[in-house]
């Protein structure tokens, strides 16, 4: 990387120091070590950013569309080729496993294949004859200088759900990483570099919250693409559309999962330890919430239980491993705050993943799976996004109930059934309040050629990431109606 140590912004085609920059240290969650110090760029910073990116945009936009896609083709094939080396960067700085970092990556990788398609999914359309002698056309045009604020948890994929769709349509992009995991989009920067993108094309700068600010606020920067919190999200999607610009903003998740009965109890409990647990909970389609319906109770629970005290927890790279640290101490702090406020408040704990030290990993941010019991409908914590390894257990006596339970909630990102009845999931499907749902699925997650959806409170806009939802988001229509009269030409 261009540093080891200190890493730097990627501005005009160059790698450059933050001048007088704050430095801020990234640590490894599973060890502690400091790996890395990440520079809080200022406003002179974001400012140089944009004016190489209009620079850029000026060429880039005319550049023919089929042109265009090939640093995407190369970018694939690099991004194939660095699989390893990317997948190990994950894991040291965001704490997932291995395997989770791979898939990670293939999903981001399925994006910049999409995005390869620009040539049609940028295609308008047009009538002739909408009058006698008159036609009409509609063109998908770039908007300029777009930018991205992506979050810890994916930082692979989460990038990569915009930039190829960004600069495939003639945008010049710019990405801002989340200042705790800045080292796999160096490195996804890096790549973009060697796939042969001109130069202001694809630019990052790292920073905290004045370079967020200052980005949205900056009145050459078209559009924004958010994932984080909600709070967050909401904020960020006020003060972007204040000043007039496109804003797609991803928030957080409460993510239920309904247990009929007529469940594979043994397919669903593993299922749904996979999605509660994954990732140590830290991904925005992670089930957080259980509810079982008639006697499917006892059964889920005892199953449930079982795969969450069984689970292996430890540093994601080594072998055998099934859950990582959770982001940082903070973090820690505050998902074991919540887990004894949910106590205290009468909620039963089952599995109890609280302060649990790993064996050589003493000084990382383990929080063990966690599952709760009997957590009332309006309690504290039925409402809250913990963001980690915790999953609460509800019940529900019928479908109808456990509807209900899924749509009394504000946030609408994921919702997932487990049944054998064809007509309990079509009416689950049509009924519940959810951009994403699954059938005896437990992580959601639309491949690329569908948007990511998210309702209520999980999404501040109107187009979503991937797909045709990301061509619309970073294009514009223009209208031509034109008309040739023949006696006009005769004069000339």
């Amino acid at each position: 990387m261009a540093s080891a140590t200190q890493l730097r912004n990627f501005v005009g085609g160059h790698w450059q120091d933050a001048a007088g920059a704050e430095l801020l240290g990234v640590s490894n969650p599973a060890t502690a070590e400091t790996i890395a110090q990440v520079p809080l760029s200022s406003t002179a910073h974001v400012d140089a950013a944009v004016t190489e990116g209009l620079k850029a945009f000026a060429d880039w936009r005319e550049t023919p569309v089929g042109e265009r896609i090939q640093p995407l083709f190369r970018l694939k094939a690099l991004l194939e080729e660095n699989v390893d080396g990317l997948a190990r960067i994950i894991t040291t700085e965001c704490g997932k496993t291995y395997g989770e970092s791979v898939g990670e990556i293939r999903r981001g990788i399925e994006n910049v294949e999409v995005a390869c398609g620009a040539p049609v999914l940028m295609q308008g359309v047009n009538n002739e004859d909408i009058a006698r002698g008159i036609d009409e056309h509609m063109f998908r045009q770039p908007l300029g200088v777009v930018a991205a604020i992506t979050p810890f948890n994916f930082p692979c994929m989460i990038p990569l759900w915009f930039l190829p769709y960004a600069v495939a349509t003639g945008n010049s992009f710019l990405l801002k990483p989340s200042e705790q995991v800045p080292l796999t989009a160096a490195r996804i920067v890096e790549l973009c570099d060697e796939a042969g993108f001109p130069a202001g094309v694809v630019q990052m700068i790292h920073g905290d919250r004045n370079v967020v600010e200052t980005i949205i606020d900056h009145p050459d920067v078209r559009a924004i693409s958010f994932v984080g919190s909600t709070p967050v999200a909401k904020a960020v999607y006020a003060r972007a559309t204040l000043h007039g610009k496109r804003a797609q903003c991803q928030g957080g998740a409460k993510n239920p999962a309904v247990i009929l009965p007529d469940a594979n109890v043994d397919i669903a409990s593993e299922i749904l330890a996979d999605s509660a647990f994954g990732c140590a909970g830290q991904r925005c389609l992670a089930t957080s919430v259980a509810i079982t319906v008639g006697e499917a109770t006892p059964t889920f629970t005892e199953a449930i239980c079982d795969h969450a005290s069984s689970r292996r927890v430890g540093f994601g790279l080594d072998d055998e491993i099934q859950m990582g640290p959770v982001i940082s101490h903070n973090s820690r702090t505050r998902i074991e705050g919540i887990i004894e406020d949910a106590r205290s408040e009468g909620v039963g704990i089952k599995v109890d993943g609280r302060q649990q030290t790993i064996a050589n990993f003493e000084d990382g941010s383990f929080v063990k799976p966690t599952v709760l019991s009997n957590v009332p409908v309006d309690g504290g914590v039925s409402g809250t996004e913990i963001f980690g390894p915790v999953l609460s257990l509800m019940h529900a006596d019928s479908v109808n109930e456990a509807i209900a339970m899924v749509n009394n909630r504000r946030f609408g990102n994921q919702a997932c059934l487990f049944t054998s009845s064809g007509v309990a999931a079509r009416e689950f499907r049509t009924r519940v309040r959810a951009g994403n749902v699954g059938i005896n699925v437990g992580v959601a997650a639309p491949i690329a050629f569908f948007p990511f959806s998210g309702w209520d409170d999980s999404f501040f806009g109107d187009l979503h990431a991937q797909g045709r939802h990301g061509v619309e988001f970073y294009t514009e229509t223009k209208v031509v109606v034109e008309r040739w009269p023949d006696n006009w030409s005769r004069k000339f």
